[in-house]
């Protein structure tokens, strides 16, 4: 059984985005409520830390730092139309990002073996100079170079499952060979990025990997394509640690996409990954909450992402799903970059 760490506290509903807006409060409280109950051998809670400036500016600029920080104590203010924020929200981005790095400090120290951050507001779409997509700072981004720089890694692995393309942490390390950013989502849309053919620039080329899915695919693409494509590629690059941004609006039910993953499928995912976390970064894994809106479908694929983290369904064998033309066209741009093994 393994040891999962979790971030979960009722101060991350304190960013109120405005009347309406589907990344809201209750998307903690449905899962405050739910973790009341819920029980699981090896969990373990931890309170997160506010990140420090220093530590956002691992890869944002200080001038949106000071934006964002302007905001704070305003009862209402706007990035763009869809991020909004309000008098806590700077604080409560601050803690997101905390509670992430409260996770990799215990994995890198061994209290844990893995974690998952249920954190609000998300932050995969902010750029190193612009909050956009509901997002303020890039949490997963500044894990990743936290982890390089406090700890001495090297290879970093962060899989972006979430219905959007997440334009900020492709872009924090387009050029870069040391961090591999992979991400599934629907395409075209937003942001606009995300095409199989953007796939990093100069020594980084070949280190962004864009696995884009038209609207109505479910687990039946998503689930090969890890398996055929994203499982030979991420131990090819043999990483040090898996960071997995969790978005869960690829799910049926959400109201913002028009992906049909199940609870089943990111199971299946998670396996996938934490099988390379456990054959390639000594099981090092830590998943953060990036979208996901419908409160039941992000609630029961949370719940079914951390019973795979207790690691005793490793082994177990994936669903099985007939392939689907889309592999073909994937492989093919994938090709040019890595060696994957011939389609089954």
């Amino acid at each position: 059984m393994l040891q999962t760490g979790i971030v979960l506290d009722a101060r991350y509903q304190d960013h109120n985005p405005g009347p309406g807006h589907p990344e809201r409060a209750e998307r903690i409280g449905t899962l405050l409520s739910r973790f009341a109950s819920y029980e699981r051998d090896g969990l373990k809670r931890f309170e997160p830390r506010r990140a420090t400036h220093e530590e956002i500016a691992l890869v944002h600029d200080t001038s949106l730092i000071g934006q964002v920080a302007a905001s704070a104590g305003l009862e209402a203010a706007a990035f763009d139309a869809d991020t909004r924020v309000s008098a806590q929200s700077y604080e409560t981005a601050l803690l997101a990002t905390g509670g992430l790095l409260t996770l990799l400090d215990a994995v890198m120290e061994g209290e844990v073996d893995n974690g998952f951050a249920l954190v609000r507001p998300p932050g995969h779409h902010a750029e190193r100079n612009r909050a956009m997509g509901f997002c303020l700072f890039n949490s997963v981004a500044v894990g990743a170079q936290y982890l390089r720089e406090r700890f001495g890694l090297s290879r970093i692995l962060v899989m972006d499952w979430d219905l959007h393309h997440g334009n900020g942490t492709q872009h924090s390390f387009y050029d870069d060979p040391g961090v591999l950013y992979l991400s599934t989502h629907q395409y075209p849309y937003y942001p606009g990025t995300g095409a199989a053919e953007e796939a990093g620039q100069g020594s980084g080329e070949g280190y962004t990997v864009n696995l884009p899915l038209s609207a109505g695919w479910g687990d039946a693409a998503i689930v090969p394509l890890f398996e055929e494509v994203i499982d030979p590629i991420c131990r090819q690059f043999q990483p040090e640690f898996v960071l997995i941004s969790a978005g869960f609006d690829a799910h049926a039910r959400d109201p913002l996409g028009g992906l049909t993953v199940t609870a089943e499928g990111f199971t299946a995912l998670a396996r996938i990954l934490l099988r390379v976390a456990r054959d390639q970064a000594q099981g090092r894994c830590v998943a953060l909450l990036e979208g996901g809106y419908d409160l039941e479908g992000l609630e029961t694929s949370v719940i079914h992402v951390l019973d795979e983290m207790a690691g005793g369904r490793l082994d177990h064998p994936l669903p099985a799903y007939e392939r689907q033309g889309l592999l073909t066209n994937v492989r093919a741009v994938q090709q040019r970059h890595w060696e994957l093994p011939a389609a089954g």
